[in-house]
């Protein structure tokens, strides 16, 4: 089964789950960009003979960030790939995997996990982690408005429309876009494409993965992929920010923080 991203008919962004998506749209390969950025990989390959089921981010030598629900109740391990094209036989990491014990399930809170390695993955420098209140910051100052972001994962690409809804297409890619910035709550930060830019989102296959503030090459990861508003993976995206009190509470037992 191929986790996802969960899509949102929201109130005050707390609403029911309905079906779910997330990946990169009308993006590119990030090839060496963000060799810190890796993918789940499951056990046995998909349907379409992929591998890749979520996305996550180095965040210290032997710590990866994703999303809660990219696994299932009563999982211990996780395996992920650092490849930029992820290929069988390709080396994989096993790690312990450990849910924010906060997140139920039943809404998008604390949608964080890490999968912890026994030693340090060699060669890769992990994304740097924002400072407390980053964002709140930025806004108050008037540097949100024109902000640029930039999502990176392993999911699908450029859905198109059929009679019978949606069809994705997945390669074990790690691709980039941009996008731009939307708005800013207490939990969630809002990022709206803007095709006229040239810009994407993120579709089914990018949950857990990084939204860094900046261009291409940025390395300062802000919020993580958790939501998206459309099951065709254009409108806005709804990812969980990385410089709030509650996640900083969950993340200090693994990482040093800013």
């Amino acid at each position: 089964m191929r986790f996802v991203l969960f899509v949102l008919i929201f109130v005050g962004l707390v609403g029911g789950i309905t079906s779910p998506a997330s990946a990169i749209t009308h993006g590119w390969a990030d090839r060496a960009d963000h060799p810190e950025v890796g993918a789940l990989i499951a056990d046995a390959q998909q349907g379409d003979g992929t591998w890749a089921y979520c996305t996550g981010t180095l965040i210290s030598p032997t710590v990866f960030l994703t999303a809660a629900h990219c696994g299932h109740k009563g999982q211990q391990t996780a395996r992920v790939s650092f490849s930029s094209h992820y290929r069988a036989g390709d080396k994989l990491y096993v790690g312990r995997f450990v849910p924010d014990p906060r997140y139920t399930g039943k809404s998008h809170l604390n949608d964080m996990a890490v999968v912890v390695f026994s030693e340090p993955i060699p060669g890769i420098t992990p994304a740097q982690l924002p400072p407390l209140g980053l964002l709140d910051q930025l806004e108050a100052g008037g540097n949100l408005s024109g902000a640029r972001f930039t999502p990176v994962g392993y999911g699908s690409v450029d859905p198109t429309r059929k009679s019978h809804g949606w069809q994705y297409h997945y390669t074990d890619t790690r691709s980039q876009t941009a996008i731009s910035f939307k708005s800013l709550s207490a939990r969630w930060l809002e990022l709206s494409p803007n095709p006229e830019r040239g810009e994407g989102g993120t579709c089914y296959g990018d949950s857990g993965g990084p939204n860094y503030l900046g261009g291409p090459t940025s390395n300062l990861l802000v919020a993580t992929t958790v939501l998206g508003e459309d099951d065709g993976c254009q409108s806005t995206n709804v990812d969980y920010r990385l410089d709030t009190p509650a996640v900083r509470e969950f993340l200090g037992d693994y990482v040093r923080l800013p």
